[in-house]
């Protein structure tokens, strides 16, 4: 039985094969599939290993948290898992808030451990 190209079923799988294509190119070109494609797919921070199944909670981490550094060689991003990638933004906004008021405290001055010689001195 000879197939019949010219069918209109026959152009609609076309266009969407054709459709597929060109937004699997469009894909390939954005930094995550760069980025996908580049480094192992492995948490950068707690090394959980992600295979085709759950690789979409994998995230692009820019390391100088500018995400229009996007260098081809992917040196500005290493891959984390959501959870990852919530915390070292947590972390980062944790910091920024502290900064200012940390400058203004006085910083400790108390020294829990200054005569543990002379007390370990006194057991023998």
């Amino acid at each position: 039985m000879a197939s019949n190209r010219s069918s209109p079923e026959s152009g609609k799988l076309d266009k969407l094969v054709a459709e597929a294509r060109r937004k699997r190119e469009q894909r390939e070109k954005t930094y995550r599939e760069q980025a996908l494609r580049i480094h192992p797919w492995i948490c950068a921070r707690c090394a959980r290993e992600f295979t085709h199944t759950n690789v979409h909670l994998l995230t692009v981490h820019h390391k100088d948290h500018n995400h229009d550094n996007n260098p081809p060689d992917g040196s500005n991003w290493e891959l984390l898992c959501n959870y990852c990638h919530e915390n070292e933004h947590s972390r980062v906004l944790d910091n920024a808030g502290r900064s200012a008021a940390a400058a203004d405290q006085p910083q400790a001055s108390y020294k829990p451990f200054a005569n543990l010689k002379d007390l370990l001195k006194g057991k023998q």
